[in-house]
Formats: C-alpha cells, sequence, structure tokens
C-alpha cells in the first residue's frame, strides 16, 4: 500500500479546487498539510523542483506541491512566479494598471505541480497554461488575481465564471490533467 500523498498548501481556496478538479477517481490518497517552504527565485521550473525537494525532506515522504504564475508578454513574463508578492503589494487592480503603459494587455497564467515520492528521488512536473487578456477587475475578490484574469475566449474573468466552468479551463486544471493521467497510468501498469 503507498502512503498518502501531502498535498503541500495552507491557501484553502487552493486546496479547494484541487480537490474539485482531481475528482474522485485518483488513484492515491491526497492529504494536505501546510509548511513553511523557503521562497526560491528562478525560473518557474526551478523554483517548482526546489520547493518541492523542500517540502519531501520535511514531510519525510510523497509530496506534491504547486506553483502558479501570472506571465505578462508585454513584460516578457513578469511578474511571472513573483506574482504573490506583486498581488499581496498592488491588489488586482494595481496588477491591471502596471500594463497601463503598453497595448498588449495579453497574459498567460501557469501552475506547475511538482512531485516526489521521496527526498531521493528525482522531481516530476506536471505544467499548464491558459492565455488571456488582463482586465480591470470584475468579480468577487476572494482568490487572487482571479477578477483580472480573463482567459482567451471568455468575456468573463476567472473570478466571474462558475467554478465549474473555471475548473475545466484553468492553467490549473491543465496542470492537474497530466498529473491525474500519470498516476492512472502508473496505477493501471501496477496491476
Amino acid at each position: 500500500m503507498s502512503k498518502p500523498i501531502v498535498f503541500v498548501t495552507g491557501n484553502a481556496k487552493k486546496l479547494e479546487e484541487f480537490i474539485a478538479i482531481l475528482g474522485k477517481n485518483f488513484p492515491r490518497e491526497i492529504t494536505n498539510k501546510k509548511v513553511d517552504l523557503p521562497e526560491y527565485q528562478g525560473e518557474i521550473e526551478e523554483i517548482s523542483i526546489e520547493k518541492c525537494k523542500a517540502a519531501a525532506e520535511i514531510v519525510k515522504g510523497p509530496v506534491i506541491i504547486e506553483d502558479t504564475c501570472l506571465c505578462f508578454n508585454a513584460m516578457k513574463g513578469l511578474p511571472g512566479p513573483y506574482i504573490k508578492w506583486f498581488l499581496d503589494k498592488l491588489g488586482a487592480d494595481g496588477l491591471y494598471k502596471m500594463l497601463e503603459g503598453w497595448e498588449d494587455k495579453s497574459a498567460q497564467a501557469v501552475c506547475t505541480f511538482a512531485y516526489v515520492n521521496s527526498p531521493e528521488d528525482p522531481v516530476i512536473l506536471f505544467q499548464g497554461r491558459t492565455d488571456g487578456l488582463m482586465v480591470s477587475p470584475r468579480g468577487p475578490k476572494d482568490f487572487g488575481w482571479d477578477p483580472c484574469f480573463q482567459p482567451e475566449g471568455y468575456d468573463k474573468t476567472y473570478a466571474e465564471l462558475p467554478k465549474e466552468i473555471k475548473n475545466t479551463i484553468s492553467h490549473r486544471q491543465r496542470a492537474l490533467e497530466k498529473l491525474k493521467e500519470y498516476f492512472l497510468k502508473d496505477s493501471n501498469e501496477a496491476k
């Protein structure tokens, strides 16, 4: 019997989306734990790998971590992995205003899940991306930058979309589909 996988997050909304998207047919037990991890700097993939290794050392077992980025095309991918601090200091309205000087308001939401079975094993990455536009905030302001990100092909922001729709098109959903596929394939091969 495999040990439960610990999803490392203290963000209740993130956990709620994670569980809703993962669904009931996931072949492994998932628990969750809030762990204070160092805030790494670098490229998206490097940060995810380092966070995952650090989490595995603390948990002493299988872990999944998530790193979410918001990349403005006009700013060549910034704020990217540093979106947490930009959002904290500026709010959703300030994020939108950062692009006032540019015609290009396009952005990409990026979610990277990193999984490792033990601290000694290699980290496996699962990444999802959703293209969209930065818009003046609309909708509930209870989940990060959702009010100012309007996914491509929609006239509503993530915050305005019903959760059932957002959870079928989001960057998080796309990354989780890859993660789920990996574990379902792995569990089928083990049979």
